[in-house]
């Protein structure tokens, strides 16, 4: 009887320690350099996008598309403009800590008018099925803009929109120049956007949010409570109540 001989198997050499260091380097850079150029997580802190954003809503944002095309990559880069339509994240153009996040109601070139709170483009009155109204009260300047004088807004108005507003008029209509955009919240009732502080320059869109990746049922004034009791408070509350008041149903849902 002819037995075969079995060769031992040879022990995999074990990770030293500068290769497990180098591993883990190799990854936090990845990590890095995901969210710093390609993916970016952003927190809605208001209602103005409701009800297509809640407050408590978790959001990748896609930072690459929208970025300034590089010459040095050529086409390799998949930028595009913002287009008409599409839910952006920008800086703000009074503030400039501050991100917001609303849809793009115009592009360079439009003619944009409200009439009794319905949007007209180059003439043609949108449909826009994301719209909420939260009220029906009616305010001459926010429902008819820009044919109402900026000193009758309810809502203060940036110092120099007026100004810049007025030399962008023709005929009722708000005519948008090179490189800059209208953005309106969904909220049309309850959304500062540029109506009050005007045109978004085209440098500063960061990105166009992806997905909802969690949401949690969030007061709308925890955003301005900056304390660290209130922060480690609200913490605390995040973690006894994770499974309680997190919306299941709109995780993973699509920003559109």
């Amino acid at each position: 009887m002819l037995f075969k001989k079995t060769e031992k198997k040879q022990p995999k050499p074990k990770e030293t320690f500068s290769e497990a260091i180098l591993g883990i380097a190799a990854v936090l850079v990845s990590g890095l350099f995901i969210i710093t150029f390609i993916i970016q997580a952003f927190e809605i802190p208001s209602r103005s996008m409701e009800k297509t954003l809640l407050v408590g809503d978790h959001v990748f944002v896609d930072r690459l598309s929208a970025a300034p095309p590089a010459s040095y990559l050529g086409p390799l880069m998949p930028y595009r403009r913002i287009r008409r339509g599409e839910v952006a994240v920008f800086i703000s153009p009074v503030q400039h800590d501050l991100h917001l996040v609303k849809r793009i109601i115009g592009i360079p070139g439009d003619r944009i008018h409200l009439q009794g709170g319905d949007v007209y483009v180059n003439g043609v009155k949108q449909s826009e099925p994301y719209v909420y109204h939260a009220s029906n009260d009616y305010d001459p300047y926010r429902d008819n803009f820009p044919s109402v004088s900026p000193t009758e807004s309810r809502t203060p108005v940036a110092p120099e929109w007026p100004i810049v507003m007025q030399a962008h008029l023709d005929h009722g209509d708000l005519v948008l120049p090179e490189k800059s955009y209208f953005a309106m919240g969904d909220n049309r009732e309850n959304s500062y956007d540029s109506r009050y502080w005007g045109f978004v320059p085209e440098e500063n869109f960061i990105g166009r949010p992806l997905f909802i990746y969690w949401s949690f049922d969030t007061p709308e004034d925890q955003y301005n409570r900056t304390a660290w009791s209130d922060r480690v408070a609200f913490v605390f509350h995040v973690i006894v109540h994770f499974f309680d008041q997190t919306r299941w149903s709109r995780m993973f849902h699509p920003v559109r």
